[in-house]
This record gives structure tokens, C-alpha cells and sequence, in this order.
């Protein structure tokens, strides 16, 4: 069947948005929730001043909570598309109670927030310290076209690991990540938003109790690939002291039909060449009728309903061959070209369920007659190997032996390859989590069971909703508290080793050990088989 590429990059997008969707959703009701909690509770004011001005926020007497910070200028008119640029400073007290607009993007069909939205949230622990805290910046998810700061609640990280925590945006889609020949900063204006949020933290850290000398950043999905990218990159020198990457690895890589079972799928990584780049732009800029010669001035002056026309576009090009990335992260880790520090890395089990299921409601099922012809399509003359190697009569259905296929080819070996790579020059800490009930975040129909899927763990480490839209037992509960204890833990000291909870030994050439994190009553915390699970030594046979 054949595929326009602008309808491949759209179902890509709808790939990370199945699971990212309902994390906007319940970043949502949680704001409602905590709106309504804090006007029952009456927290106290809490005002702080920055290199940019004073702001009040909100001491509930257990967390201390600043929303909407303003840490660039807007990245509008002449600013579209350029590197951000410090926020100017004001006069007064700026209001740091509610959260701020979002970037740019679509939800349900709709387009909401805005261009202006480079700000960020702050949460602190209200009791007073001695010490600076360590400070951890989280990336969100989203196929770099969705997502939000706000999103996630990070009390309980704040308040049980007693860290500040840093939440924010960054330009997404055609805003983030446009490319064009002669355009400086192509491709990288996302990127470069992070970076300006670590610069910011490095001026203001110190004002919420925070230590700029001990920063964590962390980020899932998109915002773990973005993590991973930014070790690599020459800019974050001296802004990142720790790192942990969550689904993903540098060297992540969809080979066709693995993200989604679409025939004719391309293949693709987290990132594209400037070049390739640059042809997105290119592409994107003359479907909109701008000019050879004259896109970029055309497309300033296009409203963002135009641009949103173009915007999935761009869902995977944070570009390479460029001055914040000079290498392809994968190249850059293989050759040891990133920063020696400190880094967690892992995933969970079941990456792909979500995403085939997904797919399966778009129309686009894995079947018995089907199976093969994505076998084909990925693998080539190698698809009768892969074929005896996950035979259907394994798996309960069609759907369930492609998401597993996809699941270990495409990010469980990778990841494997990308922990061996840093491990080899720096401390490495690799985990798997594997709760197989975990919360159905991706709604996945009942007869597709959703196991460990992508994003599956983000309930375990933030607030994204509440118990309305996933209730957690008992068991999840202790994981929970021990997943945040690891977490916060590596953020203080570069180990995540908590009281009460299992060892966590390093990841080292001679001791790959990858830790499950999974509940007492499936197994509970303990080393994964995870290679043997995974199948990495026939990937590796296969791709050698």
C-alpha cells in the first residue's frame, strides 16, 4: 500500500501521542484537583527572588510550589525560530501560582496552547535544609510534538526524595525543530530550549534551596532520547552532573514496521541528519506555497494555524550535524563522545504494546496473513529467521508476537547496546520496569493486554491525575515509594541505593546486571535475564 510521507509521519506522531494523550489529560485533571485542594488547605504564600525578579508561589507546609516561570523571552516574530533568549526582568511580584500555557500543539484534534511558552515549574520541599538540595530537570515525552511540563506533579518526588524538581516546555513540532539551509540553529530549537532551562537552574537554583552544582536531568520517551542527546552535546558542559534515561537510548532504532505495522513504513532513529532535516523544511515550507529562496521569511509570517498543517512533520528531527549536536548521539556514544557523568538508563518491558494496539484501532491490525509481509518488509532475507525465532503459535495473537518483536528489536536490544557503550567510560545504573498490571495508561482495548508498555511507569514517579483516572494497589504503592527512592537517591549521591529496598549493583562489561523493577507479588525488585528475555544475542547475530 502506498503512503504519503506527510501520512506516515502523521501515524508515527499518533504512535507517541496514544500514551502521551492521556498524560496531557491527566496532567489536566490534576491541576483541577490541586486547584481545588489548595483552596481548601490555604497555602501560604512563598516568595523568592530570581536573577530575573521576585515571584510567589504556593508553601502547602509539605511542598513548596511555583508554576508558570518565565525562563526565555517569548519565542515569537523575529524570535520564531531562533535560540531562546533570557527572560527580560520585571518589576514587582509575578504570579508563580498557576500553570502556564503550553507549546504548541494538538490535542484531540484541537490546537492548543501557544508560541509563548517557555516557562517552567518548580517544586521544593517546605521544610527548611542546611544543605543545598540536589536538583533534578525533567524532559517530557511526546514525539517531540506533544507534551508539557505541567503535566507532571512532582510533590511526591520533591517531598519523599527531598530534591527540587524542575518541569519545563520546550518548542515542539515545526516550532522546535525546523530546518533549513542557511537557518542558524536548525533543527536543534527544542534542544536549545533545554538548554537554556539548565542555564536557567544554574542561576536560580540556589533560590528554592537547590545546589546548581548537583544537577540531575531525566526525561522519558522524547525526553529521554533529548537526555541521551544532550551528553553528547559540546553546549551541556557543566550543566549536567547526573543523568537518567527513561525509554530513550541514544541508540534507538524503528527498522520498518516495528514502530507501527504499516507496510511501507520507513525506518528511522531519534534524530536525522541536518541534511535530512533540511529536506523536511524544505518540504514543509513548499506545501505551505512558500518560495525557493524565501521560505523562512514565508513561514514567519504564517499564523500557526498554517504551520500546525505541517507540524507532524517534524515528529523525529531533531537534527545532527549541527553545533549543539555535532555527531549522531548513537555515533557519538559508541566513540565515548559524551559527558562522564553519573547515568541511569532503561525502559519497560513491554515498549511496543501500546503502540501496535494503537495501531490496530487506526485501522492498521497485525494479522496471521500480515505477520509475514511485516516480517518482509523489516528484515528482508532475514525474515525467516525472525519468523522461527517468534513463531505465532507462541503468542496469543498476531498483534502480541509483533508488539514483542518490535519491543526487544527496536528498544530493549538497542538499549542494552547504548548502557554497554556508556558503561564502558562512566558509572551505569540499567533497570527494566516491569510491572506487567500497570496502569493501562495508553487505554489499550481489553483484548490486548498492555503488560509493561511504554510510559507505563510515569505514574510511579509522578502525580499525572490521581487515583480518577489510575488507581495503583498496595503493591504498586511500595514500588512506587521504592522507584522514587532510587530515583532521588541517585540524584543525591550517583547511587541509587535506598534502605529497605533490594541492591541496585552497577552495570559494568564484566556484571551487566539490569535491574527488574516490577511489585513483590509478580516477583517483586531483582536482576532481569533481561539479554536472554530480550533475545539480544540473535539481534546481534542478525545484525552482524
Amino acid at each position: 500500500m502506498g503512503l504519503s510521507f506527510r501520512r506516515l509521519s502523521t501515524l508515527m506522531a499518533a504512535g507517541f501521542l496514544s500514551v502521551t494523550a492521556c498524560v496531557a489529560q491527566a496532567g489536566a485533571a490534576q491541576v483541577q484537583a490541586a486547584e481545588g485542594a489548595q483552596s481548601a488547605a490555604t497555602p501560604r504564600p512563598s516568595i523568592v527572588r530570581l536573577d530575573s525578579g521576585r515571584i510567589r508561589g504556593q508553601d502547602d507546609g509539605t511542598v513548596r510550589t511555583y508554576s508558570g516561570i518565565r525562563f526565555a523571552q517569548p519565542p515569537v516574530g523575529e524570535l520564531r525560530w531562533k535560540d531562546p533568549v533570557a527572560a527580560k526582568p520585571w518589576k514587582g511580584v509575578a504570579d508563580a501560582t498557576k500553570p502556564a500555557r503550553q507549546c504548541t500543539q494538538m490535542e484531540a484534534g484541537k490546537q492548543i496552547g501557544g508560541e509563548d511558552c517557555l516557562f517552567l515549574d518548580v517544586n521544593a520541599p517546605a521544610k527548611p535544609t542546611r544543605t543545598a538540595l540536589p536538583v533534578m530537570v525533567w524532559l517530557y515525552g511526546g514525539g517531540y510534538t506533544t507534551g508539557a511540563g505541567s503535566a507532571y506533579d512532582a510533590r511526591r518526588l520533591a517531598d519523599e526524595g527531598d530534591v527540587v524538581v524542575v518541569t519545563p516546555n520546550y518548542r515542539l513540532g515545526a516550532f522546535g525543530y525546523l530546518a533549513l539551509k542557511g537557518l542558524a540553529g536548525s533543527g536543534t530549537f527544542g534542544l536549545a530550549d533545554q538548554l537554556e532551562a539548565l542555564r536557567w537552574v544554574q542561576r536560580n537554583a540556589a533560590a528554592f534551596g537547590g545546589d546548581p552544582r548537583n544537577v540531575t536531568l531525566f526525561g522519558q520517551s522524547a525526553g529521554g532520547m533529548s537526555t541521551c542527546a544532550l551528553l553528547t552535546s559540546p553546549a551541556a558542559r557543566g550543566l549536567i552532573d547526573k543523568a537518567i534515561i527513561q525509554s530513550g537510548s541514544c541508540m534507538l532504532d524503528w527498522v520498518s514496521g516495528t514502530y507501527l505495522p504499516i507496510p511501507g513504513m520507513p525506518s528511522f532513529t531519534p534524530y536525522s541528519s541536518l541534511q535530512a532535516s533540511q529536506a523536511t523544511g524544505h518540504d514543509a515550507a513548499e506545501t505551505l506555497g512558500c518560495a525557493a529562496g524565501n521560505e523562512l521569511e514565508c513561514l514567519r509570517a504564517k499564523p500557526v494555524s498554517e504551520l500546525m498543517k505541517v507540524n507532524d512533520s517534524f515528529a523525529s528531527n531533531l537534527a545532527y550535524g549541527t553545533p549543539l549536536l555535532p555527531l549522531n548521539p548513537s555515533q557519538a556514544l559508541r566513540e565515548g563522545r559524551f559527558l562522564r557523568v553519573p547515568v541511569m538508563s532503561g525502559g519497560t518491558k513491554d515498549e511496543s504494546n501500546g503502540f501496535i494496539s494503537g495501531a490496530a484501532q487506526a485501522g492498521f491490525p497485525v494479522t496471521a496473513e500480515s505477520y509475514p509481509k511485516l516480517m518482509e518488509g523489516a528484515f528482508g532475507a532475514d525474515a525467516d529467521a525472525v519468523m522461527k525465532e517468534y513463531p505465532l503459535s507462541d503468542y496469543a495473537s498476531p498483534g502480541l508476537a509483533w508488539a514483542r518483536v518490535g519491543s526487544d528489536r527496536a528498544w530493549a536490544c538497542p538499549t542494552l547496546a547504548g548502557d554497554k557503550a556508556m558503561a564502558a567510560r562512566t558509572r551505569v545504573y540499567a533497570y527494566e520496569f516491569a510491572d506487567e498490571k500497570a496502569p493501562n495508561i495508553s487505554n489499550i482495548p481489553a483484548d490486548f493486554p498492555p503488560g509493561a508498555q511504554h510510559a507505563s511507569e510515569l505514574p510511579y514517579l509522578f502525580d499525572l491525575g490521581g487515583r480518577p483516572w489510575w488507581s495503583l494497589t498496595p503493591e504498586q504503592w511500595r514500588l512506587a515509594g521504592q522507584m522514587v527512592g532510587y530515583w532521588t537517591a541517585f540524584a543525591h549521591t550517583g547511587t541509587p541505593k535506598v534502605a529497605g529496598a533490594p541492591a541496585w549493583p552497577a552495570f559494568t562489561k564484566s556484571r551487566g546486571t539490569v535491574l527488574s523493577l516490577k511489585p513483590a507479588d509478580q516477583g517483586g525488585i531483582g536482576p532481569a535475564d533481561y539479554s536472554s528475555e530480550h533475545r539480544c544475542a540473535f539481534w546481534s547475530r542478525l545484525s552482524s
